[in-house]
């Protein structure tokens, strides 16, 4: 008795939390909780896939080095007569002497080690030497692109407050991204695919802007644009030109944090950005060194503000100004926030899946999943009468204990995941099958209903024990290693499997030890 008064307070505690945690799908102005999450194919979404242009990464790479390598040739007073960069990963210089390429040897040796001499190359006294990056260095600076984009774009995304999105690794350079719920298809590419390379340049005040339009840019500088974007049309507006610096003084690498703002004067969004300790004393720095003039503050080429440096501003703290809305305000320090893509990502593939495709596909799988159970309540019904109805009973409860789990763990259902409700209907009632056949068997052999039931029970327990667990474990295997859908459909086999064992060898079997124990049925009906 106190066996069974402790299965019955179990069993009621798990029915009541599963029916909990379903009620805010059902009723959500019942229970404002979390409600079953639907996938992409259900309430519609984005299927995005990626590429990451990793070549791009292996550019900025050498960029970095030759500049560095410039820095060092007029540091240590090595002659040259020139730095120039090649067709994308390569860059050369040329030494005009002996004397100067035993330096520029030295050079190579101490602080450029990992750097290939592709070739030398000499005109009388000159040398040209061609150099780059070595194979192994240059595909682990692509593979290293790839997983920093594919945690950047997951760490954007998840600000961005998408619920359950799907983003994975595909290949060397791709990156899957599906997005369910999403309807501002536009503003979420914008976010995904935004460099957010963040950099603060000075002003060239010493050159004209407009000679530099015309072509001669000076050497060393670069000429980059503020403009506004049309939301209707996309197309950029009011562009003013900058004649900037080409060297970068720093960069969003030492952000800590990007907050929209409003500005109480003229109540319009701006961006705040907080440094770590290194940015801010290289912020001071910058700016007391350079007061009066004009400091850049570029995001992917696009110049959002050049003010004028009134004082030395101490503290790691600056802000984006620019015709913001409050949308791009946010989506601007979410970008800065996740850091910056190491390349540039292009889309390849892009579908939207609609609502009212996701509603069909639910009404549709809904329907053939009832018209699928309610055969097979009304085959036990037919087959093992009162007993049947026990069995449609648990089934029903074993539906509710899956769709609650779905809630409770934030699970996913997708369209193969009710394909797996469906499989697991029939998993379940083949349970109750055994342990009917079972209990038929010791009642032809002239057993009491009591003894019929415990002896039918103990010998159907293991077999059921072996099919469901081998079942689990394989629905395990397609979880930890499938791809979306996949996915979708273990987690609710899983959670079929569980549920059906449940309702299979604990809640049916209460009933019985009821019917049989208090309510003493001296005949069973099966």
């Amino acid at each position: 008795m106190k066996n069974f008064s402790w299965k019955t307070l179990i069993v009621a505690g798990v029915i009541i939390t599963a029916i909990i945690y379903l009620l805010p799908t059902i009723k959500p102005e019942w229970w404002p909780y979390k409600k079953i999450n639907l996938g992409l194919d259900l309430q519609g979404g984005m299927h995005l896939v990626l590429e990451v242009e990793t070549e791009k990464a292996v550019e900025n790479n050498i960029e970095r080095i030759s500049l560095d390598m410039r820095g060092l040739l007029k540091k240590e007073h090595i002659r040259n007569m020139g730095l120039t960069r090649g067709n994308g990963t390569k860059f050369s210089v040329k030494i005009p002497d002996a004397q100067n390429i035993e330096k520029f040897n030295v050079l190579l040796d101490t602080e450029f080690k990992g750097l290939k001499i592709i070739s030398r190359t000499s005109e009388g006294d000159a040398t040209t030497i061609v150099m780059g990056l070595p194979d192994q260095e240059s595909d682990h600076i692509k593979d290293m692109a790839t997983r920093q984009a594919l945690e950047t774009i997951r760490n954007r995304i998840d600000q961005f407050g998408v619920s359950e999105p799907d983003i994975r690794r595909q290949g060397d350079n791709r990156i899957l991204v599906q997005l369910p719920g999403v309807k501002d298809t536009q503003r979420a590419k914008g976010l995904i695919g935004k460099t957010a390379l963040l950099e603060f340049k000075l002003v060239d005040e010493d050159n004209d802007v407009n000679a530099a339009l015309k072509g001669s840019v000076p050497r060393g500088s670069e000429v980059l644009y503020q403009y506004d974007i049309d939301p209707v049309t996309n197309r950029k507006t009011n562009q003013t030109p900058f004649l900037l610096k080409k060297r970068t003084l720093l960069t969003g690498a030492n952000l800590t944090d990007a907050r929209v703002q409003i500005d109480s004067q003229y109540n319009e969004p701006y961006v705040t950005l907080d440094f770590d300790r290194k940015g801010g004393r290289i912020f001071a720095k910058i700016t007391g060194e350079n007061v009066k003039k004009r400091l850049a503050i570029v995001l992917d080429d696009r110049v959002y503000s050049a003010p004028v440096i009134q004082e030395k501003i101490s503290g790691g703290r600056a802000r984006v100004t620019g015709s913001f809305s409050t949308e791009e305000a946010n989506d601007l320090a979410i970008a800065l926030r996740a850091g910056a893509l190491p390349a540039p990502v292009k889309i390849l593939e892009e579908r939207t899946v609609g609502p009212s495709l996701g509603h069909d596909s639910i009404r549709k799988g809904l329907i053939s999943m009832c018209i699928g159970g309610a055969l097979v309540l009304l085959f036990m019904i037919f087959y093992y009468k009162g007993s049947g109805i026990i069995a449609d009973f648990a089934l029903v409860l074993n539906i509710i204990l899956i769709a609650g789990g779905l809630a409770g763990f934030q699970a996913t259902l997708t369209l193969p995941g009710i394909a797996g409700i469906i499989l697991t209907i029939g998993m379940a009632v083949d349970a109750n099958v055994l342990i009917f056949e079972r209990i038929r068997e010791e009642l032809n052999l002239g057993k009491t209903p009591r003894a019929a039931v415990d002896s039918g029970y103990d010998r159907a327990t293991l077999t059921i024990l072996d099919a469901n667990v081998t079942t689990l474990i394989a629905a395990l295997v397609l979880f930890q290693f499938g791809t979306g859908p996949v996915k979708g459909f273990a987690v609710t086999l899983s959670l079929g499997v569980i549920a059906s064992l449940f309702t299979a060898l604990v809640l049916t079997r209460l009933i019985f030890d009821y019917l049989l124990i208090y309510r003493r049925v001296q005949r069973l009906s099966i």
